[in-house]
């Protein structure tokens, strides 16, 4: 038995539950982008070809379109596989963790650094399934680390949060401050 492979063995497609969803997603954004290159983009009078603003986004583009293409190709000519709606199920829950992001990134500068972080560490804890006390404290204690490292240690600038002028005036300092 040898380890050289054929060619068609070195090439051959395995699909995967989802391709053909993933494929079209590519083809439909990819066409739109290349749509857009006119508008998006300019054209100088008496520039070479490969200076133009345009050339190198529209190759770009148009090689991201031609193997989208390919890809859908070869994805509606290999055989069906079971579980493509649970696949793309999968993909779309995991967005889910982009909008708790976004609402943490949206809540920050109205609850604060401290707050915010803590109370989402622990919502995320409980979201992933942890409900023992233990389990919830570590999440809170992880939260409460990343702060002062990120605020006391490291400095970062982030939004000091509207619940902070509600606080006296030596509590305020302090806490905008270092948390």
């Amino acid at each position: 038995m040898t380890n050289t492979k054929t060619l068609q063995a070195l090439f051959k497609r395995y699909r995967r539950p989802g391709d053909i969803v993933f494929a079209w997603f590519w083809v439909v954004i990819s066409v739109f982008l290349l749509s857009q290159i006119f508008d998006q983009t300019a054209y100088k009078n008496g520039a070479k070809l490969f200076a133009q603003p345009r050339f190198w986004p529209a190759v770009s583009l148009g090689l991201m379109t031609a193997f989208a293409c390919f890809h859908l190709l070869g994805s509606a000519l290999s055989e069906r596989i079971e579980g493509r709606w649970r696949e793309v199920w999968l993909w779309v829950s995991s967005l889910e963790y982009a909008g708790w992001f976004m609402v943490y990134a949206i809540a920050v500068p109205y609850t604060g650094y401290l707050l915010t972080t803590i109370v989402f560490a622990i919502l995320l804890a409980l979201r992933v399934g942890y409900r023992s006390a233990q389990m919830l404290m570590a999440a809170g204690g992880s939260a409460l680390f990343t702060v002062l490292l990120f605020k006391t240690l490291l400095k970062v600038n982030l939004p000091s949060g509207l619940i902070y002028d509600q606080l006296p005036d030596g509590l305020r300092q302090f806490m905008l401050t270092y948390f």
